[in-house]
C-alpha cells in the first residue's frame, strides 16, 4: 500500500505527534489511508479530503490523550463523516454533469464504459444528501454493518436502514437498472 503525505509527515516530524502517543501514532498509521479514501468520497475532491482528515485527526488526538476514545478508528470516521457533514451544509456542494459532449464521442471498449459508469455513479453519490451519502460510504465503501453506522452516526439504527432504503432508491432512479432502464 502506497504511503500518503501525512504518513511520511507523521514519521519526520514528531512535533505532531509526541512520542508519548506512540499507540496512536501506529494506529494512526494502519488507518490513514482508509481515511483519506473515505474522505475523498465524502466529499469529492483530494484537497478538501486531507483537510477533513487533517481536521479529525486534530479533533480526536485531544479526546485520545484524555482517555474518552474506546475505539479511535470509530471515533475518527464519526468526526470525519460529522465535519464532512457539516462542509456539505456551509457550502451546499452541487455537482453538475455535462452529457453533452459523450453525445459525439466514439462507442466506448469495456475498459472506457467502465470508467465511464464509475464516473456517473460516482457523481450520482456525490449528489445525495449529505446524510444519504454518508450512509451509502460507509456501507458500501468502508462495509460496515447497519448497527454500526448508526453508532458512527449518532442515529438509530432504523434511521439508517430508511436512509439507506431511500439512497438506493434515489441512485437506481438516477442510474436506471443495470439493464439500462
Amino acid at each position: 500500500m502506497e504511503k500518503s503525505a501525512w504518513s511520511i509527515e507523521l514519521e519526520l516530524d514528531p512535533t505532531i505527534v509526541p512520542g508519548g502517543d506512540a499507540a496512536f501514532t501506529e494506529m494512526l498509521g494502519d488507518e490513514l489511508p482508509r481515511l483519506a479514501r473515505i474522505a475523498r468520497l465524502l466529499v469529492g475532491s483530494t484537497d478538501a479530503a486531507d483537510d477533513l482528515v487533517a481536521e479529525a485527526i486534530t479533533r480526536t488526538l485531544p479526546k485520545w490523550r484524555e482517555g474518552t476514545v474506546a475505539d479511535p478508528p470509530a471515533y475518527l470516521r464519526r468526526v470525519l463523516v460529522n465535519l464532512a457533514h457539516r462542509r456539505w451544509r456551509r457550502r451546499r456542494l452541487a455537482f453538475q454533469r455535462d452529457h453533452a459532449s459523450l453525445d459525439w464521442l466514439q462507442p466506448a471498449t469495456d475498459s472506457e464504459a467502465r470508467a465511464t459508469e464509475r464516473d456517473r455513479t460516482l457523481h450520482a453519490i456525490a449528489e445525495l444528501p449529505a446524510r444519504r451519502r454518508a450512509v451509502v460510504v460507509l456501507r458500501f465503501y468502508d462495509d460496515l454493518p447497519e448497527a454500526e453506522i448508526a453508532q458512527v452516526l449518532g442515529i438509530g439504527l432504523g434511521t439508517v436502514k430508511s436512509t439507506l432504503s431511500r439512497a438506493i432508491e434515489q441512485l437506481r432512479e438516477k442510474l436506471g437498472t443495470l439493464e439500462g432502464s
